[in-house]
């Protein structure tokens, strides 16, 4: 337990004071107020410690403020800290060259770098519409892919995302996500929900959708803030052919999924499927801002002054980034596959004491707790899931939700079983406290 009430004297002044002079659209959840984080833990200005299972959605992925990456960061900084991409330097070229070799594709790829997944996902829209020709996309309700016009109108878990932004980028029709917990197609005699969502796309080909037209269908593997849900274990795959038959680019956005997250570089390779472009940010660079379009080189058919940006490749996210990489790949991507699967099963164990969680699903580190009023009805707990969160917070853990009713578990990816206890007795005690 936290030694002061939260939130404290400290972070109520600094609250107010953001009250003042920051825009009110910023998403806010509990007052929670940084200090200085370390490893998993994080210390709020009052000198409070929690338990860091959030990591700034998924950003953190080597934990906070890890003595390799700040390192690199401060070399890098004492020789410049930025050129702009009409130029080269070693690092931007560097950091590709490791993006090339761990792409899920088996041909090379070509790197476009951002500042951001939002970025990252208007890079691949335009590369796709101009390599196809084509100028039609198809997304998944319940996906979240950015909020600039473009990615905004793929994103479809929440309509306030749209609400007042009226008219947004045409060109995109939005189909649903095989949600096995929460279907929203009738499946017909021997299908799963995948196949019924296949088979849905085929209809709207049919009746409102030339497939001729669509550029691209862009898909998280395994959605994000639409609930952590994962689909049956053929239906990328599915889709994956489907595109093939149809010449459409598929997309897949592993900006919260991807860089060892479930346990693999990138959640697509979990389904054995090869994409024609990954999206990627978040958890690429332990917290600097950084992004990448990885596109096939067949597909990068642009020519020069056809895309740019001034920040993309910036020093200083370069070696964040590379550092980064080499952590997940010589332990931390390992460690996630293990300790999440530890969590898991202790998840299991919580679910059958605990008659609010109607389900808990994920891979590695991407691991969603999706409350419910009943098993039977499954109708979804927002207000549960939210007494959770902050009873959580009270106690020293730091979560988001998603979705309607889900707590997200994404902590940095070098948690140990230890700390994922620790967390997990936490969100054991503040579960029991809600359902009172």
């Amino acid at each position: 337990m936290n030694p002061t009430r939260l939130p404290g004297q400290k972070a109520l002044e600094i609250i107010q004071r953001d009250q003042q002079v920051i825009s009110p659209s910023y998403p806010r959840g509990y007052p929670f107020v940084m200090d200085h984080g370390k490893g998993v833990y994080v210390w709020d200005v009052d000198g409070n410690r929690f338990l860091d299972f959030a990591a700034g959605i998924a950003v953190n992925s080597t934990g906070h403020s890890h003595p390799d990456v700040v390192k690199a960061i401060q070399d890098q900084a004492e020789k410049f800290i930025h050129i702009s991409s009409d130029f080269y330097h070693a690092k931007w070229v560097e950091l590709a060259e490791y993006l090339n070799r761990i792409a899920p594709f088996k041909e090379d790829a070509v790197i476009f770098q951002t500042n951001s997944g939002t970025e990252s996902v208007e890079s691949a829209l335009k590369l796709a519409r101009y390599h196809t020709g084509r100028s039609q996309f198809i997304s998944f309700m319940g996906g979240f892919h950015g909020r600039t016009y473009g990615a905004v109108t793929l994103t479809a878990s929440k309509a306030k995302y749209h609400h007042g932004f009226f008219p947004l980028m045409n060109g995109v029709t939005h189909v649903p996500f095989p949600d096995p917990y929460r279907p929203m197609l009738h499946m017909l005699p021997g299908e799963d929900i995948g196949d019924a969502t296949i088979r849905f796309i085929e209809k709207v080909f049919i009746h409102n959708l030339p497939p001729q037209d669509v550029a691209g269908i862009i898909i998280e593997p395994i959605q994000g803030e639409g609930g952590y849900v994962v689909p049956p274990d053929t239906f990328i795959l599915q889709l994956r052919e489907l595109c093939s038959r149809h010449g459409i680019l598929l997309i897949a956005d592993e900006v919260q999924s991807g860089v060892g997250r479930t346990g693999r570089w990138w959640a697509i390779e979990n389904f054995g499927v090869e994409p024609d472009i990954v999206t990627t940010a978040k958890g690429i660079a332990s917290g600097m801002p950084l992004g990448a379009m990885i596109a096939r080189k067949s597909i990068t058919t642009w020519p020069k002054g056809a895309h740019g940006n001034t920040y993309g490749g910036n020093p200083l996210a370069c070696v964040a980034s590379l550092e980064t990489l080499r952590l997940i790949e010589n332990g931390y991507m390992q460690n996630a596959k293990h300790v999440g699967s530890s969590c898991l099963d202790r998840l299991a164990e919580m679910q059958v004491r605990h008659p609010s969680i109607g389900a808990v699903r994920g891979m590695g580190l991407m691991i969603g707790i999706e409350f419910v009023m009943d098993r039977e009805s499954r109708e979804p707990a927002e207000k549960m899931r939210d007494a959770v969160v902050d009873k959580a917070f009270e106690l020293g853990l730091l979560t988001l939700g998603c979705g309607t009713s889900t707590i997200r578990i994404s902590p940095p990816l070098c948690i140990t079983r230890e700390e994922i206890d620790e967390g997990l007795t936490i969100l054991d005690e503040a579960i029991t406290f809600a359902e009172k």
